[in-house]
């Protein structure tokens, strides 16, 4: 049986994704995640899962730093982007970051069927209203997408929590980790991003974010 993942904090979205995907496919069996942490676990449980559905907006996410994380680590896995964005730029900028299709939540019930059967023949499906335009990324926008798709799971975790002001002795608790696990994790992630400290690090997943977010207060650098 085939395995679909749906990543959506929102219970009545994700259950109305789950139709869709069982619509589309009734063989399926469907796995659910409502943060990117779950997620990113799910994913190491079914490697070979053929289809996420991904939010942009959740807990763990920054804009479109998951996706470009996952289409990093994880190239065989065909990813639709769900989003409640409904301007055409939103969608172009996920295509470029690789995704196969892109869903408004306002999309009907059957044309959210219709993009989860074209990405699994292998299409790209974008909805009528946004056809179109360019999907070029901005330099620094594609550079830091390329350079968060080198990280681990584990140290995209921390990058995350980094860019939400998370101190290391908060980021080690949550993840069950020492302190010095953060660290080595803080090292090696300012190595593959090519900055020395966590105030950059939170500047390049903010190049990811869908509209340029004011970043939480980061505190100092902690060694």
């Amino acid at each position: 049986m085939p395995d679909i993942l749906i990543a959506d904090d929102h219970p009545l979205f994700r259950d109305a994704l789950q139709r869709a995907v069982l619509a589309a496919m009734p063989q399926a069996r469907v796995h659910s995640a409502d943060g990117v942490q779950a997620l990113l676990d799910l994913i190491e449980q079914f490697p070979e899962a053929e289809l996420l559905l991904l939010d942009l907006h959740m807990p763990g996410a920054r804009g479109y730093s998951a996706l470009a994380h996952i289409r990093g680590q994880y190239p065989g896995l065909p990813t639709i982007v769900v989003s409640g964005h409904e301007e055409a730029q939103v969608a172009r900028r996920a295509l470029a970051h690789g995704a196969s299709a892109y869903i408004p939540k306002s999309t009907a019930s059957e044309d959210i069927v219709a993009a989860i059967r074209a990405v699994l023949d292998g299409d790209v499906w974008l909805p009528h209203l946004l056809l179109g335009g360019s999907g070029e990324l901005r330099p620094d926008e594609a550079a830091a997408a390329a350079q968060i798709a080198t990280l681990t799971p584990q140290q995209f975790r921390v990058m995350t929590m980094i860019a939400e002001g998370l101190l290391n002795k908060q980021i080690a608790w949550e993840l069950g980790v020492s302190e010095a696990t953060v660290k080595a994790h803080m090292t090696a992630i300012m190595r593959k991003l090519g900055v020395n400290n966590r105030t950059q690090v939170a500047l390049i997943a903010n190049h990811l974010a869908v509209e340029q977010e004011s970043m939480p207060a980061l505190p100092d650098d902690e060694g």
